[in-house]
């Protein structure tokens, strides 16, 4: 059942404490690196504008459409496990303004989802996809953002699409898997049996990361990535009209 956004901050006040650290850390490297991309290029460019706010709104509006139409992949893990896009809008948001900008939709979009469909995993499931997100937009910008060019794009895409691949991997790995096992009562060992059952190969929590885990997220960076090539330099403009360094 779904739990109320507001009561479940306060049953998990400590939880929430330490998620707030953590967005915090995100948007620290960010503007660390998004002041330092801009020094290096001799921009006087604010990182945030009044135009950007507004942009930065509508795309996270975007993402959160795009975060409520998952769908499972059941031919490669357990049905807990869905794939979504909504990192395509960060993508952009980044690209065209920013490492802090993505990192800011990524955030505004889980805050969306919270207040409008609530949590059903104490805030797990949405630290989760934050910090996996933030994993692969943050690299992606931040490298995008000292030079913007058509190759470091694809360099900015392939090498964001690997750290998503790890980051989702080994948390996973060593938090979220183990959160959920804790959350529902349900052993390791129960889910990793969920994930025998689609792959053979599946027969530890090693495996199942590597197996089931990682095929979903490099399926959503390439697939991602590829859109985000595509459709970049064709909106660019679009969303930086009337925009003033």
């Amino acid at each position: 059942m779904k739990t109320d956004f507001f009561e479940a901050v306060m049953e998990n006040m400590s939880f929430v404490l330490a998620c707030l650290s953590i967005v915090v850390l995100m948007f620290a490297v960010a503007y660390a690196f998004d002041r330092a991309a801009k020094k290096r290029n001799g921009s006087t460019e604010r990182i945030l504008s009044t135009r950007k706010v507004a942009v930065i709104g509508m795309f996270s509006a975007i993402a959160e459409i795009l975060f409520l139409l998952d769908f499972p992949v059941p031919f490669m893990a357990p049905p807990f496990y869905k794939l979504d896009f909504s990192e395509l809008p960060v993508l952009i948001a980044g690209f065209a303004f920013g490492p802090v900008s993505g990192v800011m939709v990524e955030f505004i979009k889980i805050l969306l989802n919270l207040l409008f469909d609530g949590t059903d995993t104490a805030f797990v499931g949405e630290l989760a996809n934050f910090v996996v997100g933030c994993g692969f937009v943050l690299p992606a910008t931040i490298l995008y953002d000292f030079k913007k060019t058509k190759k470091n794009a694809i360099v900015s895409c392939a090498v964001g699409t690997v750290f998503l691949t790890v980051v989702g991997t080994c948390f996973n790995a060593f938090y979220l898997l183990p959160a959920f096992s804790k959350l529902y009562g349900l052993p390791l060992d129960e889910i990793i049996a969920m994930g025998t059952k689609i792959n053979g190969g599946i027969h530890d929590l090693t495996s199942f990361v590597i197996i089931a885990v990682a095929p979903v997220n490099l399926i959503k960076g390439v697939v991602i990535s590829l859109l985000t090539l595509l459709i970049y330099k064709k909106i660019s403009p679009i969303i930086k009209e009337g925009h003033r360094a």
